[in-house]
């Protein structure tokens, strides 16, 4: 067994679990996108990052990549990871500003504004349907080309795939085709329909460097009688 410390717990867990496995078996949430069990890790979106080490040699890693490691100190809510998160959120605006899922994750971190370019180009390569289709469906129908800004999914040469069997498992997976937010103002990245309200129970003086992790919050769930 390999001994860690989760914000602050010590806790015990298998040689060759990933962090994001260890948090979530030990009920720290980490918000995910291109991960899903099931299917291979790949570590593209970024949103699962956490703080490792102690200041002033902290760092942030990817926890659904990185693999626990005897000693490790982890911060999955740390100011820093915070900030991350945020700055990957209205990255992925500016390329899916429509999908529900982005706009949800942005409602979730108080995300209120996208300071990037706006390109609505859908896909934001997580690579999920590249992984479906070759770890599930067997069929590798579809994968990324390119490189850079010129990287895509689909097919080998944009040729009709003979293995494709229309099953709809990329679609399924697909955080910008399975749900799509229908907010009336297009033209802005951020429609805010779906804003939670700042939770009553964090203070900002004592939870300086560490936030909130509770999902859902245990006093934001309690209803007045």
């Amino acid at each position: 067994m390999i001994n860690i410390t989760i914000n602050g717990l010590n806790v015990s867990v298998e040689e060759g679990t990933t962090i994001l496995e260890a948090a979530k078996f030990f009920g720290f949430p980490i918000p995910t996108l291109c991960y899903m069990e099931g299917l291979s890790p790949y570590g593209a979106c970024r949103l699962c990052v956490v703080e490792i080490g102690e200041e002033p040699n902290s760092k942030l890693v990817s926890s659904c990549t990185y693999p626990v490691q005897e000693g490790l100190i982890v911060r999955t809510a740390s100011a820093r990871v915070m900030r991350a998160r945020r700055m990957i959120i209205e990255l992925l605006l500016a390329s899916c500003p429509q999908s529900k899922v982005i706009q949800d994750l942005a409602s979730k971190f108080d995300v209120r504004q996208q300071r990037f370019r706006q390109e609505y180009e859908d896909c934001i390569l997580c690579g999920l349907c590249v992984r479906m289709c070759e770890e599930q469906m067997m069929a590798k129908a579809i994968g990324f080309r390119g490189r850079g800004e010129n990287r895509t999914i689909g097919t080998p040469f944009d040729i009709k795939s003979e293995v494709c069997r229309l099953c709809g498992g990329c679609i399924y997976v697909c955080p910008a085709c399975s749900l799509r937010c229908t907010y009336t103002e297009p033209e802005k990245a951020i429609c805010g329909g779906c804003a939670n309200l700042s939770p009553p129970c964090v203070d900002k003086e004592q939870f300086d460097d560490m936030m909130c992790y509770m999902d859902p919050c245990v006093a934001c769930e309690i209803k007045p009688s």
